[in-house]
């Protein structure tokens, strides 16, 4: 099977939301903190702002840089990075950022990156294509380490079942490997609604890419770089990256549970860093329908206030 890119349309998730929660402006400087296809960038583009646009995947690097768009500055690095990298270019402080974590459509298409069960690729995953890879990852880790990633980061309650199988079927070198391994370690039927290689092939992708640790260093990232007024946008698609996200906006926009007589506070909270806009909004039907990728997208969206960003670190939650 090709290793060439699928070349359906690229359709960015609840991007009028974004476009909307970020309010560009003729003059402003924003972030688009993962650049992917460009679409969120283009939209901002046509809106008057300029777009500082960052990735750690050198395929889109590239593809940006081929067909150049006036206003755009590309960074070939991680978001975690955006504090240094934006004073490096002088830009210390942005009116906006949006993020759409989680891996790429171009990503997933691509059978030769190796993230996805539904054609056979090379057991790959790595958004960076540097490190580690999740061959290297199954094929070195213990079992007790393999469960504990999948359990933690799938959800999956027979992680050891099938942390068991994946070592006895070692080495692993192709999607397919991995992917018959674990639905023969679950009893796969071919009516079942969804694939249980699903939370094992997630579970690997976010641990071999540090997803949750990027994320919530990109978060803290965001809360220095932006203005007071300044915009942030966040698009996550499942629960764990949600779950983090609710929660940094609760607690720097003052919403953190407060201590009682039986666990007091250790100390008064900072000033709140953000103002919540809204809840969490997802896609509508009409969506969905033309881009099922967006059935589990979430929209979280908040304001910088003038205080000093927090010292405390983002919690990674699981």
């Amino acid at each position: 099977m090709s290793d060439a890119p699928h070349m359906a349309p690229h359709i960015p998730v609840l991007m009028d939301e974004v476009v909307v929660a970020l309010a560009p402006a003729p003059g402003e400087t924003i972030v688009d903190a993962t650049f992917g296809a460009g679409g969120y960038t283009r939209a901002l583009l046509a809106a008057g702002a300029r777009v500082i646009a960052f990735d750690r995947d050198p395929d889109a690097i590239a593809a940006g840089q081929a067909a150049p768009l006036d206003g755009l500055t590309l960074v070939h690095a991680d978001f975690s990075a955006m504090v240094a990298a934006l004073a490096d270019l002088g830009e210390e402080q942005v009116d906006g950022v949006t993020m759409d974590i989680g891996v790429s459509s171009m990503q997933l298409d691509q059978a030769g990156r190796g993230f996805s069960f539904q054609s056979d690729g090379p057991l790959d995953m790595r958004m960076s294509q540097e490190g580690q890879s999740a061959a290297d990852f199954l094929n070195e880790a213990d079992e007790a380490a393999i469960a504990d990633v999948i359990y933690r980061y799938g959800d999956e309650p027979k992680s050891r079942r099938i942390a068991r199988a994946i070592v006895a079927a070692r080495p692993l070198v192709r999607t397919g490997d991995l992917a018959t391994v674990v639905r023969r370690a679950l009893g796969y039927k071919p009516h079942d609604k969804k694939d249980p290689a699903t939370r094992t092939f997630q579970a690997i992708r976010i641990h071999v890419n540090r997803e949750l640790d990027e994320l919530a260093e990109g978060l803290a990232a965001a809360e220095r770089v932006l203005k007071p007024g300044g915009r942030l946008a966040v698009v996550t698609f499942h629960s764990l990256e949600d779950r983090m996200v609710k929660r940094f906006l609760r607690d720097r926009s003052g919403g953190a549970p407060a201590g009682s007589r039986h666990a007091p506070q250790a100390a008064a909270p900072a000033a709140p860093s953000f103002e919540s806009v809204g809840r969490g909004i997802r896609a509508g039907d009409a969506e969905v329908a033309v881009n099922p990728r967006a059935r589990s997208a979430t929209l979280r969206m908040a304001r910088r206030t003038a205080a000093p960003a927090w010292t405390a670190q983002v919690e990674v939650s699981v």
